[in-house]
Formats: C-alpha cells, structure tokens, sequence
C-alpha cells in the first residue's frame, strides 16, 4: 500500500472540526452540561496555584492558549479530549466549577504571576465588596478572550480518537500509567470506567490485595483489575506475545470500552466471585510469597501469586460445581515449585513472568 493510500484511509476514519469560542461560550456549554470536563480528573491532574495563576495571567495579557481539543458523543456533547486543566482553571477562576458530585469549588484565588504581579490576590469577581477582584472591563474582556476548538465528531472512529488522545495528552503532570489509562477509558466511554471504578473497590478484592494507600492513591488497584480482566481468560498464544504489559493494557482499553452490558455483568460476576472465593480461603495472605523456612506467608503483595492463584481460579470458574478445596495448600505447591522460588522474579519482566505464572495457575486449579 502507498503512503498516500494509508493517508487517505486514516483521514476517513477521523472526521473534525475548528474554530475559536469565547470564555464566555464555553462557560455557557459548561453551565448547561454540553461540554464535560470530567470532574473525576481533578483528583489526577492537579496544578499549583502558581500554575493556575500563569494560565489566567495569560488570558488576560492575550497570549494564546493551546487548542483545546473534544470528542463529540452520542448525545453530541463535548468530551474534553486535551485541556482538561485549562478549562478546569478557567471555570474555577470563573466560579462555576463542580466536583464529582455537583458541588462549587471553591473559587481560585490567584498569587504572584511573572508579569502582572499585581495578580496577587486577585478573584474574578468579589463576593463581598473587600477582596482585590478584575475590575467589570477585565471581566469582559476575560469573556471574550477566544480559544481555537479543535472538534472530533462523533462518526469518527473509537479506535482513531484513542490514537488522537495519547498523541495530544498534556493534561499535566500523570503520576502513573494508570491513571492515563483512566483518562483514556472515560474519553471512550464513562461507563466502562465507572465499571472498572466498581470493581476495583469491591471489597473482597481491597481486602486480598492488604496494599499501602500510596499505591492506592497511584491507582495501582484499578491496574490490577484491568490485568484480571484482560489476561484471566486470554488465550496462551496471545499471552506468548505481549511484549510490554503496559503499552498491552493500555492497547486492549479500546476493545473493553466496546464491550457490551451483557458481557461486563459476566465480567463481574466472575471478578467478585474470584476475590470472594480468595477472602474466604485466607484473604491477603495467600497472595504473598510462602516461607518454607518460617512456615507461614511472608512480605507484601505478590505479582506472582496474583498471576498464578487469582487468575487460575477465574480461568477455572466456568461451569464449575465444586469447591476450590484447600487454596492455602496450591499457594505453598507454587512456592515450592522451582521456577517460582525465592529469587524467581528478581530481574524478570512482567511479560516474561506471566508466560509461566499464568499457564501454571490454569492447571493448579484444573482439577
């Protein structure tokens, strides 16, 4: 195929639209719900004040921004594709940003800019007549300041607009991977994400994984439901070609955004079950490594143990009558088995762990 074919194959799939918008218009969508920021964003991406400040002294010095660029759903509303920190700024300046559950921010008060230092102190409009505010002119002219709106419409294809998010992201500092992959799931489809959002605080599944809210915070969770979801039933040669769990993950989130309704509850049903069936059994301590030494578990969480026993379980669930039997017994046969003993995953990447771990799980629990 010549390059000029694919260049036309790819334009086709990918249909947009430009033009600048007013502060004040987008206000307005806002207001109304016709634009979505994502709120649960917020506790992503957060900029210093004095970040905050730089981008509202810029509007007011008529610097221009970067386009913002949205994906048109279903219903026609604007999902923020790349700006979700500039618009968010913007809004809470402005007073009218809302959390997750529909409460105001507080608005932003800014501090001392490059250039107007003036700034310092400085609200949108003041409250009660006291505080430093812009003056109705400022305010005007803040309004009218124009943003180049870059629109992806909704016949363009899912698969396209995942490609367009991750050449664009610039939402500010992402601390981990995941929680890309979760601006990259609610761009697709908010109600996937709020499904993986449920699963990963199921109860049984926080309390088997016994991690350190650090990792929580980082979303390690929410990756550890996503591994599960992929890989439990994977076919063994498609697990013999990840070369990178990561870029794996974050590739199979167009296709788990298309799922259907049907297959998320049997998704579900077999997450809770794996997890409910684990915390029955002995809970965190079957997913740490096993001293033979001290006989009894030992550390922290384990990627190994993970691999073997919770994904086994899940692989085997399908139309089985009986009991799991004594789990605690298949954890110390792992530990015991000489590819998994002390040392194993020293050194070893995820992608090369998994081509053993997992097979073996599926047998352990086969019988």
């Amino acid at each position: 195929m010549l390059l000029e074919d694919q260049i036309e194959i790819y334009r086709r799939q990918i249909a947009t639209d430009s033009y600048p918008m007013s502060i004040g218009e987008l206000a307005n969508l806002y207001r109304d719900g016709e634009i979505d920021i994502h709120p649960e964003f917020q506790r992503i991406f957060r900029w210093r004040d004095g970040q905050k400040s730089r981008l509202i002294e810029s509007v007011l010095l008529g610097i221009p921004l970067p386009s913002i660029f949205v994906a048109q759903n279903d219903k026609g509303i604007w999902d923020v594709v790349d700006g979700v920190q500039r618009l968010s700024t913007i809004f809470q300046f402005m007073g009218i940003l809302r959390d997750e559950g529909g409460k105001l921010y507080d608005p932003l008060i800014c501090v001392d800019a490059p250039f107007l230092t003036h700034l310092d102190g400085c609200s949108y409009e003041a409250n009660d007549g006291t505080e430093k505010s812009l003056t109705p002119t400022q305010r005007l002219d803040f309004k009218r300041a124009r943003v180049d709106m870059k629109i992806i419409k909704r016949e363009s294809d899912n698969r396209a607009k995942y490609d367009l998010f991750q050449r664009l992201n610039s939402f500010g500092s992402v601390a981990t991977e995941q929680e890309l992959r979760n601006c990259l799931l609610v761009s697709m489809s908010k109600t996937h994400f709020e499904w993986l959002t449920q699963v990963s605080n199921d109860h049984n599944f926080l309390a088997v994984l016994d991690m350190p809210q650090r990792l929580i915070d980082e979303r390690y969770h929410m990756e550890l439901a996503l591994r599960f979801t992929f890989l439990h039933s994977i076919p063994e040669p498609r697990l013999s070609s990840i070369r990178n769990i990561g870029d794996f993950l974050t590739e199979q989130l167009v296709d788990f955004a298309d799922l259907s309704p049907r297959k998320l509850e049997e998704e579900m049903a077999v997450f809770s079950r794996t997890f409910e069936v684990l915390a029955e059994s002995g809970g965190a301590d079957l997913l740490r490594r096993w001293n033979y030494t001290k006989s009894r578990p030992e550390g922290y969480f384990s990627l190994t143990a993970f691999e073997a026993l919770a994904l086994g379980i899940a692989y085997n669930l399908p139309g089985r009558r009986s009991s799991f039997g004594d789990i605690a017994s298949k954890q110390r046969e792992l530990w015991s088995t000489s590819q998994f003993s002390a040392g194993h995953a020293t050194g070893v990447r995820s992608d090369q762990r998994m081509k053993r771990t997992i097979p073996f799980g599926r047998h352990l629990f086969s019988s």
